[in-house]
């Protein structure tokens, strides 16, 4: 028996329950693991009891209690009675002696398992796993100062003059003629739907008609907000709001509003459900003195929440088609402003070889012209590296198909 006089082979338990049925002692260690000793009944122990158990759990005897560490611990408190006090650490409850101290349930405590609640260190209950803080510097990751913003005028947007008069006329006259509006009675435009196909400009004209009026403008790319704790995409959603209404007038912008607005019905996420009841109550909360528009953008307008289409919501509509012959010509002289062009370049012909191409696919020519014109060591595009570009894009579109 020897063996038990060198202490690495000596392990402290405590007693933490006996079942007189089966006949056994439950038994936990210092680091938390526990154990079952067979017999119970030839071992003289109560609950609390302090034991030396070997290696293989064989109980050796009765240990001194001062042995058993009575170290301090945090916890909430979720029960005081006269005698004892039920502390939760972590999900694992604890029960220590009632202290004579001033502590209520939900104060969050630091514990002394021998005598029970030693101080309190928060009126609330502070959780093992808590929200970080929306504070301002998550809500400018949305809010896109003007000094940031590119430059971008409708004279870059080209073709498509339709969809842009009408934004125009929802937009802009509604944000720089509140009080006008008011006087005459008329409801403010709360939400604007922008649809159609990828690539059609939804994006770049929400930005322009931002710049044009001087507006405070929050971008939201769809998931970007979707926050993986309980609660803090809702929170996040009413900052950006609240932040807004301190504005003179602001424009919330959201790209591909489906992905997070989708229908609600009894397959879709608890998550998605509390979102948009979040974003309709934000768009019900607004006052006749709140000079913001919300701007949603989305190819597939089917799948946005029906109650998001009622009046008063998203209920204006404009539809962004793809640019016929004459927009594409537009389209194509808009984006060569911008760029260095030695020679005229022949926009009617690339604009009649790309029917049901949208503007995206007419800015990625130029791109690509771009980089052939570097590849050959020249500051300019020629119109060789135009048609070359054009070629390429080709390619890309019918090798995707």
């Amino acid at each position: 028996m020897t063996i038990y006089k060198d202490s690495a082979f000596i392990n402290i338990a405590k007693v933490v329950g006996i079942d007189k049925n089966e006949n056994h002692i439950f038994i936990e260690f210092i680091n938390g693991n526990t154990a079952i000793l067979l017999d119970a009944d030839q071992y003289d122990l109560k609950i609390g009891s302090i034991i030396f158990i070997d290696t293989n759990s064989n109980y050796i005897g009765v240990a001194p209690s001062e042995l058993w560490p009575d170290a301090t611990f945090c916890g909430i408190v979720r029960l005081k009675l006269e005698d004892i006090t039920v502390i939760d650490t972590g999900g694992r409850w604890v029960t220590v002696p009632t202290a004579s101290g001033s502590y209520t349930v939900g104060n969050t405590v630091e514990v002394k398992a021998s005598k029970g609640v030693l101080r309190v260190l928060s009126d609330a209950p502070i959780k093992l796993i808590d929200l970080p803080t929306v504070d301002e510097g998550v809500i400018n990751n949305f809010k896109i100062p003007l000094s940031e913003r590119s430059k971008l005028t409708f004279d870059d947007f080209g073709g498509l003059q339709d969809v842009v008069n009408r934004t125009k006329q929802l937009i802009e006259v509604s944000l720089k003629n509140k009080r006008l509006l008011q006087e005459i009675g008329s409801t403010p435009i709360k939400g604007v739907l922008f649809t159609g196909e990828p690539g059609t400009g939804k994006t770049m004209l929400a930005r322009i008609i931002a710049n044009n009026t001087n507006s405070a403008f929050y971008e939201i790319k769809g998931p970007e907000i979707v926050s993986k704790w309980y609660g803090q995409s809702e929170e996040i959603l009413r900052k950006i709001f609240q932040d807004a209404q301190n504005e003179e007038q602001a424009i919330i912008f959201f790209d591909e509003i489906d992905s997070i607005a989708g229908q609600r019905d009894s397959e879709s996420h608890e998550a998605s459900r509390r979102l948009v009841a979040q974003l309709l109550t934000l768009m019900d909360g607004f006052t006749p003195n709140d000079n913001i528009v919300v701007i949603a953008t989305s190819n597939r307008p089917q799948d946005i929440d029906v109650a998001l289409r009622r009046p008063g919501r998203f209920d204006w509509e404009i539809k962004f088609p793809l640019p016929d012959y004459d927009d594409r010509v537009l389209i194509l002289q808009a984006i060569s402003r911008h760029r260095k062009t030695s020679g005229k370049m022949p926009h009617e012909l690339i604009a009649k070889k790309t029917n049901g191409w949208s503007a995206a696919d007419l800015k990625a020519i130029w791109v690509e012209a771009a980089l052939l014109a570097v590849e050959e060591k020249r500051g300019k595009i020629i119109v060789e590296d135009y048609i070359g570009g054009f070629e390429r894009v080709k390619h890309q579109k019918l090798s995707a198909i």
